[in-house]
């Protein structure tokens, strides 16, 4: 075989992930090192640069991450494949090898390996018997590269989810034990993963997973083997649609995420297969080709846990087979999941919970589970993250028919209409009815604002316009920053595996962007203080102190404040300004620097996108006593426009109780 001359290359975003910092720290060397690699391929707006030159220079600047010199420095060069399935192929050998101790391949192994891909192994298990800890999770970084790389092409079920799906089963079988458990589309295997990490020490368990694509199946038997080594486990590569691998299964459990809105997927010649008990599924419904698929293998007391797409719920052409599925007890659950949950992310997906048809039961009602409002507020800006907890709280409710918040139980009668329509939302009451005690409550908290908004005005009424702005002379961050009168830092990139997200606890330290600032957003991404302290102490977190001011550096979203509920960790685009306060009163700092028009003037250009340049923001020139007053007023100010934004938001939750009362015809005159 002629190997490659041309040489492994790596993007700025690889040469970021090497050197363990932002890729903006990438772009800056280049700038300021003339002997940086230059570009051997790619464009100029998406250069690409010989990794063995950028790993030697790393390594005499001194600027290589000892964590990434492993797996991290290996990941390109099995990149530099090019194809899928080689790299796919290459990741799961790497795996089974890690579950014989990471012995090297013998000859016949060898043998059966191309060159490049024998050596990228044989790299591999060096890395994996440096440290005995480390195959797994090496299998796992490389398996999550690769999947990252193929995002579009292959979809995986969330690990949050996997977790979700198997305590559901768990507490719909009463705990009983789960002998085997098949995913008849199991990708990567991540559902039989999750379903090894909760049974396997339980003992007698059987893992059974099935997919057409052999990469998939190849990976999902390389990781099974090295999460459950002492579980029984067949991985095959079967359409199971087509050619069932599986025609005598009698299963405790089956755990799936089928292929979504196939065409292709048999209609034709499964037109009398014995497993369309329920009817033959119309060509447009593969999904109801899955559940009846998955119904087949399961044992009298079996069940499934199903991730569907929503229009199954309701499509008019499946409405024949829901019925029949209905009427035959067979639907247990059916939950709507948060949008975001899995792929596709755009989408609310729909989790069903099947009984087995051939099991003796005698449902009479269907639980439906909305937890499409479990979300926490945006933690980077981009869509919402889900409340797993609250979603894993809600389902349990669900099973247990509590009628909670957000759950309902529907006799299978009123299913049965012209639709049958298994649409959570359809049956969950959007929200609870008001009480008397709501209508109080809200009444009383609008009160207590209107208050707080009149007292903070009182202060501020007296106030007027004095000397004109040109009267006062002003001066410069940068001009503070040389005289010793603020010290200045920069927020840093957050890094990603420290941060969490949801509710803060009480010993955590919030963590803020510059697109979520302000003591609203304070405890949606949060770090541990063991986290913050040592990576504060390695110099990798920029963190604030009492009488900080802090700035958003950006127009959009600018503003200016004083930290009074400090620590806070501070990400990009967010500045620190420590002031001395001799010299220098933080609240007028903060007063003068938050004014729009300040931001515009230090602004780089022109548009909703520009950066500040912090140090080109401007204060009043003004004795300390003068400053202090100021700050006062500023305080009071803030004050003002606090108590103003609360008299909004509870004059809406007023608004919502009323609304919703009137609605229902529980408005009464008092």
């Amino acid at each position: 075989m002629v190997q490659r001359e041309e040489p492994v290359t790596v993007t700025l975003a690889g040469i970021a992930r090497l050197a363990g910092v932002g890729r903006a720290a990438v772009s800056n060397w280049r700038r300021r090192h003339d002997d940086f690699p230059p570009p051997v391929a790619g464009t100029d707006a998406s250069p690409q640069f010989s990794l063995e030159s950028v790993e030697e220079w790393l390594t005499r600047h001194g600027k290589g991450d000892a964590v990434a010199s492993g797996w991290e420095r290996l990941w390109p060069r099995i990149e530099d494949l090019g194809d899928r399935d080689r790299m796919g192929l290459l990741i799961a050998r790497v795996g089974m090898q890690l579950t014989k101790g990471g012995a090297a391949p013998t000859a016949s192994a060898a043998t059966d390996t191309k060159a490049p891909e024998q050596a990228l192994v044989e790299e591999a298990l060096r890395l994996a018997r440096k440290d005995a800890e480390s195959g797994k999770a090496g299998f796992l970084f490389l398996l999550g590269r690769w999947l990252g790389t193929h995002v579009r092409q292959i979809a995986t079920t969330p690990a949050p989810l996997t977790d979700v799906m198997t305590e559901i089963a768990q507490a719909a079988l009463a705990r009983k034990p789960v002998g085997s458990v098949v995913d008849p589309a199991c990708g990567t295997g991540g559902l039989l993963v999750a379903a090894a990490r909760r049974w396997a020490d339980h003992g007698g368990l059987d893992l059974v997973g099935h997919d057409r694509d052999p990469v998939l199946a190849s990976l999902a038997g390389a990781w099974l083997a090295l999460e459950a080594p002492g579980v029984r486990r067949e991985v095959l590569t079967a359409d199971t649609l087509r050619d069932d691998p599986l025609p005598q299964a009698d299963a405790d459990l089956v755990l799936c995420n089928p292929p979504f809105n196939e065409r292709d997927w048999g209609h034709s010649e499964l037109a009398t297969d014995r497993r369309w008990q329920f009817g033959q599924p119309p060509r447009t419904e593969p999904e109801l080709a899955w559940v009846q698929h998955i119904l087949s293998l399961l044992g009298p007391d079996g069940l499934a846990v199903v991730l569907l797409p929503p229009a199954v719920a309701s499509r008019r052409a499946g409405r024949r087979i829901r019925a029949g599925l209905v009427r035959a007890g067979v639907v247990r659950m059916v939950v709507a999941l948060p949008v975001g949950a899995a792929q596709p992310y755009g989408v609310g997906l729909h989790l069903w919970l099947l009984r087995s048809p051939s099991g003796e039961h005698s449902a009479s009602s269907v639980s439906f589970v909305d937890t499409a409002d479990c979300r926490h507020t945006p933690a980077t800006g981009r869509g919402q993250a889900v409340d797993w907890d609250a979603v894993r709280q809600r389902i349990l409710a669900g099973l247990e028919e509590d009628a909670a918040e957000g759950t309902a139980a529907v006799p299978l009668l009123d299913l049965l209409g012209d639709e049958t329509d298994l649409t959570p939302a359809r049956h969950v009451p959007a929200t609870a009815a008001a009480t008397a005690v709501d209508v109080r409550r809200s009444w009383a908290d609008f009160d207590a604002a209107l208050l707080a908004l009149r007292d903070s005005s009182r202060a501020l009424r007296v106030l007027t316009a004095g000397r004109e702005p040109g009267d006062r002379l002003d001066v410069s961050v940068a001009e503070l920053e040389q005289t010793g009168a603020v010290t200045l830092a920069a927020g840093t990139s957050l890094p990603a595996s420290f941060l969490q997200r949801g509710p803060r606890p009480d010993e955590a330290v919030p963590a803020l962007t510059s697109l979520l600032m302000g003591e609203a957003h304070a405890g949606q991404q949060w770090m541990t203080p063991e986290d913050v302290e040592r990576l504060h102490r390695e110099g990798k977190l920029t963190i604030t102190a009492f009488g900080d001011v802090v700035v958003v550096g950006a127009v959009q979203g600018y503003d200016a404040w004083v930290e009074t509920k400090a620590p806070t960790v501070l990400g990009p685009h967010l500045h620190r300004l420590r002031v001395d306060p001799e010299r220098l009163d933080p609240f007028f700092l903060a007063a003068c620097l938050r004014v729009r028009s300040n931001a515009r003037r230090a602004g780089t250009h022109a548009s909703a996108s520009s950066r500040i340049d912090v140090r080109r923001l401007r204060a009043l020139r003004l004795p300390l006593e003068e400053q202090r007053r100021f700050g006062d007023i500023h305080r009071q100010l803030v004050e003002f426009q606090h108590a103003a934004a609360a008299i909004g938001s509870v004059s809406e939750a007023l608004g919502d109780v009323l609304a919703g009362l009137l609605a229902s015809g529980g408005l009464a005159d008092g």
